[in-house]
């Protein structure tokens, strides 16, 4: 695509010849992340920590990264992209250490079951859970429970705005911030970004049809906003949110839509939409120039955020 940025260009051509995700299949795609060696230079974290806790589907896995010791540090619960059907705590540890780096907030990635083996809403249930767990063990993980983010790429973006919303509805754990990257709330596929970006880089219309064909696992069409957050009624009382959207993906409508949804319902919201870029790109911060700028943006909004609380309390 003519409109990508140089470096994202070389790597859309790179995989230009790739079939799409309908051919090639949900275990040879997932094969093939997991085989992604991890980029040179990560941040080193002070420590890191394996926890497992347990769920209505299994057990859920858990990686602390801690940028620095001491405490009690803000904390960015993370769930990884990938669909709801792929991805892992491994395949994401490097965008989990740059944000955890960036913002330099004690980061907890989450390793949510995968459909189509555990359908829905088990992707949402261990994300709830997580993020639950999280708040209730402040103290012995060291993190500030007054500072907690959600924050995901992709699917992950879905299950965060989702958490914000169960814990709004639910009287959860009080959320500071909501982060929601590149994210597959809506299903609308009369979007315009769906067909102006339908043979994308990385992420096309179909693979977009296909990923929901595999997440959904025969269960039906969706419904509930905790599956598509665009479906909620009314997005008011809801945490501060944080959004990015990459100008060459098929799902940036849905971000925008979201993020404009939000600002109508009163609730603090920044939209930055990044030129040249396509779907996954912050992912790829190793290799992308705009990726690097977008982590490192992040990572300041929420430095601002921690440093600066709002002295009073969200209302609808």
């Amino acid at each position: 695509m003519s409109l990508l940025d140089p470096d994202a260009a070389a790597i859309a051509s790179a995989t230009a010849e790739l079939p799409p995700m309908r051919v090639r299949g949900i275990a040879a795609i997932r094969e093939a992340l997991e085989s992604v060696p991890h980029p040179p230079g990560l941040p080193v974290m002070a420590e890191t920590e394996d926890r497992v806790i347990s769920g209505p589907h299994g057990d859920i896995p858990l990686r602390v990264y801690r940028p620095a010791l001491g405490g009690p540090a803000p904390v960015l619960v993370y769930f990884h992209g990938g669909g709801m059907c792929m991805g892992s705590i491994h395949s994401f540890e490097p965008l989990a250490r740059n944000l955890a780096a960036s913002s330099a907030a004690t980061v907890v990635s989450v390793g949510y079951h995968l459909a189509p083996e555990v359908p829905p809403p088990a992707q949402f249930d261990d994300a709830y859970i997580a993020t639950s767990w999280v708040a209730k063990h402040a103290d012995e993980l060291r993190v500030d429970v007054d500072r907690l983010v959600v924050i995901g790429d992709s699917a992950g973006g879905t299950l965060a705005a989702a958490v914000a919303l169960a814990a709004r509805d639910r009287g959860g754990p009080a959320i500071a911030c909501q982060v929601l990257m590149y994210p597959g709330l809506d299903r609308d596929m009369a979007a315009r970004s769906i067909f102006q970006n339908a043979d994308a880089p990385i992420l096309s219309r179909d693979d977009v049809l296909y990923l929901n064909e595999t997440a959904d696992s025969g269960q039906g069409y969706p419904d509930s906003p905790y599956r598509i957050p665009a479906y909620a009624a009314d997005l008011g009382g809801l945490p501060p949110a944080i959004v990015v959207t990459a100008e060459c993906d098929p799902l940036r409508d849905w971000g925008e839509r979201y993020a404009d949804r939000l600002r109508e319902a009163r609730v603090q919201t920044t939209l930055t939409r990044y030129p040249g870029s396509y779907h996954g790109f912050v992912m790829q911060s190793a290799y992308l120039a705009r990726g690097r700028l977008a982590i490192a943006e992040i990572g300041a909004l929420l430095r601002a955020k921690f440093a600066h609380p709002l002295p009073f309390r969200r209302t609808p």
